[in-house]
């Protein structure tokens, strides 16, 4: 090698050290990259949608030498999809977690050896922190699409990434609009941390990547051959209207049903909500009445608030008990039965006391607390919608009360196996005096469990 070749090449190698990636945020800076891209990309300017990056490749003295876009990845690739072997409700949730390279352009003339590979990985190697520092989470893998009659993407392999397979000829015009253009790309993706693919496929993501999930609004994710199954159940459900219109109440209850399966939250808006994202088969198979458009409506906020003012509570328990009878069968005499208090995610800051068999978690019954009382009284008046008799009953330590013990014995014929801490140090003293210790294995839910007269 000639030494004018070795002084060429070391010269590049000092020009690629001071290569840098900036991150773009001003307005100014963005139409210049539209303007670079409209003029040398093949593809023209870029409609990036959802979450976006840009990037200008600079020198030691700040001249750009090239530009590179990210944007929201597409929403479905049959190869990607496969590579990460998540389920579709995952890719759903979770797809915020990838990106799409969308453009990578260097400008002609300005070009030197290796300056793509360089440009790529100093790009990758801030990524992540740039899209959590802009929209608040990470990004864990990379997509891109590379055209075969214009390149081999020898970039992109040089760097580390790997060929998915070809796509199936889609282009994006719009967020969620797909056009067919008959020109597969060839697909390549790149984990940007180490077993991305795992996390992305996990059963639970890390808390680190969780909040994408959350920012996810839930979607009921019943087929309507599921939900027609669901409303049969309801159907007895009386309804406090002399004249139905578009939606039966057993519709609206059924709703709620299905927001409360895929966790979403119930509030009257929320609801209303969560009823805007059912598909028109799902709204069909709720048996929401057809319009003279032909589609079948979503029910409004007011819809619901009015539900909840005028529903039937008791009804409403009984139809889910006659439910649980008919799928699980009665629930087992000789169980525990267990009541406990809690406040629910979406309960506004009342709570629910409820009653269920244990270990069988048969649901017995509830009763809702009011922020003016507390789980006393309630837990008394909920004795009477059971059928106490010949049952043993455990409540925690708010419920160690004279009263309570005797109306569980003497009205409803119950044993009962209640809580006793150091604020009721004269009963402890009494008990430990009088009550051999059980053993260390000692469980409430034992066919020994311990059970007494009154306190």
């Amino acid at each position: 090698m000639s030494k004018k070749s070795r002084a060429g090449q070391s010269s590049a190698s000092i020009l690629l050290a001071e290569v840098h990636s900036q991150l773009l945020s001003t307005a100014k800076t963005k139409g210049r990259v539209r303007r670079l891209l409209a003029k040398h990309h093949y593809l023209g300017d870029v409609r990036a949608v959802g979450e976006q990056l840009f990037y200008a490749i600079t020198d030691a003295r700040g001249d750009w030498l090239g530009v590179v876009v990210f944007c929201a990845a597409s929403r479905r690739l049959r190869a990607r999809d496969q590579w990460i072997g998540w389920s579709e409700e995952q890719r759903r949730r979770r797809l915020p977690l990838i990106v799409n390279n969308c453009r990578f352009l260097l400008l002609p003339h300005k070009t030197l050896p290796n300056l793509g590979s360089r440009s790529l990985r100093l790009t990758l190697d801030r990524l992540g922190a740039d899209w959590q520092a802009r929209y608040g989470h990470p990004v864990v893998l990379v997509e891109t699409f590379v055209d075969p009659e214009q390149f081999c993407g020898t970039v992109y392999s040089a760097n580390g990434w790997q060929e998915l397979g070809a796509t199936d000829g889609f282009g994006r015009v719009r967020r969620d609009f797909y056009v067919q253009h008959n020109k597969p790309k060839r697909l390549f993706a790149r984990e940007l941390c180490r077993k991305a693919r795992r996390s992305l496929a996990a059963d639970k993501l890390k808390p680190s990547l969780a909040l994408v999930e959350a920012k996810t609004r839930p979607r009921s994710t019943q087929s309507p051959a599921q939900i027609r199954s669901l409303v049969q159940y309801l159907k007895n459900l009386p309804d406090y209207r002399k004249r139905i219109g578009v939606y039966p109440l057993w519709s609206l209850v059924a709703i709620c049903l299905l927001a409360h399966l895929c966790g979403a939250p119930r509030g009257q808006k929320d609801l209303a909500k969560f009823a805007n994202g059912l598909s028109q088969a799902q709204r069909r198979a709720l048996g929401i009445r057809q319009q003279d458009d032909g589609n079948y409506p979503a029910p409004s906020q007011p819809t619901f608030c009015r539900m909840m003012n005028h529903m039937d509570d008791d009804a409403l328990e009984k139809v889910f008990l006659q439910v649980q009878e008919q799928i699980r069968g009665p629930a087992p005499s000789g169980e525990l039965i267990v009541l406990d208090g809690k406040e629910p995610r979406h309960g506004g800051g009342h709570a629910v006391l409820t009653a269920v068999t244990v270990p069988s978690q048969h649901y017995l019954g509830s009763a809702m607390v009011d922020q003016k009382t507390n789980e006393i009284p309630v837990a008394r008046e909920l004795f009477k919608k059971l059928d106490l008799d010949g049952r043993k009953v455990s409540l925690d330590a708010l419920h160690t009360q004279d009263q309570t013990a005797r109306e569980l014995v003497l009205e409803h014929g119950a044993d009962y196996l209640l809580t006793v801490k150091d604020n009721q140090p004269t009963l402890r003293a009494n008990i430990e005096k009088l009550v051999t210790a059980p053993p260390a294995d000692f469980s409430p839910s034992a066919s020994h469990a311990v059970a007494g007269g009154p306190a």
